[in-house]
């Protein structure tokens, strides 16, 4: 980490800010600080990528969907801010590092992340925000450069998945093992007949998680579109409740995602019938995250714990779902 630190200061005059102080406020799949200009100002937050994750083109088309969901739909993003050499995405090489990183500065955006005892309130803006997503996403013509994730269902828990195999989950026993790939195998099956028709499934966000989700004076911002890329619509819905979905009142808040939602763009029965699928969908893909990213605070956090919770809801489902 020290070395990231030390290429992120050497990515600062980039962006004219010389001097300008870091403060780590995240490590997951990139590492994210907050900017402080020397003497003071307006804050920034600089965004260090990941080595082999997305290419420059990738990140480019996620600034633009950013730029064109705030100018079109109305959703507020926080904006990338050009370098000096008006590049959004500018690649930088440090002594203390093997190979180049690229890295983006955005505008910063305030807002409170909503409190996890009161969430059914945020749960239907978010479910609204997620719409208002969708029905963008449906109409938006992207750039020729286009490149994004794929969150099919290869990868996300079958051949090719993005973040590695559900197997090297923590405590991912012979037994449990064989719960999961019977759970699996149900989802193959459900996801192939639900099918990949262009309300179905087309861009999303992929991790609207409560986390990526700020309030202001009630106004809902969206951050975090790192992983955006090509999936299910209700996939989003099921990050809506990634890494709660053991709550009791899980039903609860899916309701108030589903009514928030539904106030925006029409959603089927038939849909609605299948949104556990996604929400399971989504558990063995964070289930498969845990694995491959044993060395960040939000996977040692959960560690085993997520495992045995995971088998819970499968026998659950499996028993309720033909």
């Amino acid at each position: 980490m020290r070395a990231v630190e030390a290429l992120a200061i050497a990515a600062l005059p980039r962006w004219g800010l010389d001097g300008a102080s870091l403060r780590m406020v995240n490590h997951s799949e990139n590492t994210t600080y907050l900017v402080t200009p020397a003497g003071g100002g307006t804050p920034r937050v600089l965004r260090v990528h990941r080595e082999d994750y997305h290419t420059v083109d990738g990140i480019r088309s996620e600034l633009a969907w950013m730029r064109a969901l705030k100018a079109e739909a109305g959703v507020r993003t926080p904006q990338a801010i050009p370098g000096l050499d008006d590049a959004d995405v500018q690649t930088v090489a440090h002594p203390a590092l093997p190979r180049p990183r690229n890295c983006v500065l955005f505008a910063f955006i305030e807002g409170e992340e909503p409190p996890q005892n009161r969430l059914i309130e945020p749960f239907k803006q978010l479910g609204a925000v997620t719409a208002r997503t969708h029905e963008h996403s449906m109409r938006w013509r992207r750039p020729p450069y286009f490149e994004r994730l794929i969150w099919d269902f290869d990868h996300t828990v079958g051949a090719t998945p993005n973040w590695g195999p559900w197997t090297a989950g923590p405590e991912v026993t012979a037994d449990r093992r064989t719960l999961l790939q019977r759970l699996v195998n149900r989802l193959g099956e459900r996801l192939a007949r639900f099918g990949q028709a262009p309300d179905r499934y087309g861009l999303i966000h992929a991790d609207f998680r409560l986390a990526n989700l700020l309030v202001k004076d009630g106004d809902t911002r969206v951050i975090d579109f790192d992983d955006c890329g090509l999936g299910w619509y209700l996939y989003d819905g099921a990050t809506a409740v990634s890494f709660i979905e053991h709550r009791p009142d899980l039903p609860e808040l899916l309701a108030a995602w589903l009514e928030g939602y539904r106030a925006v763009r029409p959603l089927g029965a038939a849909e609605e019938a299948e949104l556990m699928a996604f929400v399971l969908l989504r558990r063995m893909t964070l289930l498969a995250w845990i694995g491959s990213h044993a060395e960040t605070d939000l996977a040692r956090g959960e560690g085993a714990a997520f495992t045995r919770h995971t088998c819970d809801l499968a026998e659950r489902y499996l028993a309720r779902t033909p």
